[in-house]
């Protein structure tokens, strides 16, 4: 009964907080010197008549806002302004699984690595291990990644010939994106990880288990990770969020179809449906990840009362 009240309470503040994005975000979009049908290419009068006739930009801005609120509420974000075969929901479907599938892929590479290196870096404090591992987890925080994309497109593309240069759809194709894309949430994860485990790991019912016989891989694994997990889990909630909705840079480097390089363009071209839709989507999932971190939290740690 509690989750059911607890999610409960979360659905209605998550309505209330994508209804105040909706919000900002539709005025703010309309302050933005230009229109979605300003380009190089100068258009008649009697065109661009029809063409914000056609897309409800005739209207005054009060209608704007409750039709497109209206449509918004049954899940239609409209026509795209400047994709004009595609609606926007066709373009969210189409880009969101290519940039989901490469963020979960990114994810594994940086927990994975994240976590080993912070477990490693703990247990053996100060000495090679730790100075190396967290040496390289700076690293991958200070190194923008399509610094490190372009690294290494030249080592194992160019010279050693291991991996495509660019393009989806195959195995090979999303190993360097989704490396680039974990590199600097991996290096975070394993600070993190390494923080709470020294904390944890000078615990005195770390030094029972030790007193009681357990190995060391025992103690450190099933007693000592598990309590480490918390602040890890709380960064992946809004790290979760934003790898999945993918990167502007690496899409554009790696050509990848993905949800990021259509939500720039949409900011750029003023395409107010489609950075309306790209923004909302991010909304929901910041709040989905957020909600599921706090069930985690829970189930890690059972003092951790829902509310």
């Amino acid at each position: 009964m509690n989750v059911f009240i607890f999610l409960l309470k979360r659905f209605g503040w998550m309505i209330v907080t994508v209804w105040i994005v909706f919000t900002v975000s539709f005025f703010l979009m309309r302050q933005i010197p230009g229109g979605p049908f300003n380009g190089e290419r100068v258009l008649s009068e009697a065109v661009r008549a029809r063409l914000e006739a056609r897309y409800n930009l005739d209207a005054p801005i009060s209608e704007q806002y409750f039709t497109h609120l209206y449509n918004t509420i049954q899940l239609d974000f409209g026509p795209s302004f400047k994709m004009q075969d595609f609606t926007v929901n066709e373009v969210l479907a189409q880009g969101f699984p290519v940039s989901a599938a490469l963020g979960i892929l990114g994810m594994v590479f940086a927990v994975t690595i994240g976590m080993t290196s912070g477990v490693i870096s703990a247990v053996h404090r100060n000495s090679v291990y730790d100075y190396s591992f967290m040496l390289l987890a700076t690293l991958g925080i200070a190194i923008p990644n399509f610094v490190l994309a372009a690294m290494l497109i030249v080592i194992f593309v160019f010279n050693l010939q291991l991996f495509p240069a660019a393009g989806w759809g195959d195995i090979s194709q999303i190993i360097l994106p989704a490396f680039c894309l974990g590199a600097p949430f991996a290096g975070y994860i394993a600070r993190l990880t390494r923080t709470g485990m020294l904390e944890v790991l000078g615990n005195d019912y770390i030094r029972t288990a030790y007193a009681k016989g357990l190995s060391p891989g025992t103690v450190v694994l099933k007693h000592g990770l598990r309590g480490a997990l918390l602040p890890v889990v709380s960064y992946l909630g809004p790290a979760i969020a934003g790898i999945l909705t993918g990167s502007l840079v690496l899409e554009r480097i790696f050509v990848i179809p993905g949800m990021g390089s259509h939500f720039i363009e949409a900011a750029i071209q003023r395409d107010y449906t489609l950075a309306m839709g790209a923004l909302l989507t991010y909304t929901v999932l910041l709040f989905v990840m957020n909600t599921l971190v706090d069930l985690a939290y829970s189930i890690i740690d059972p003092r951790v009362r829902l509310e």
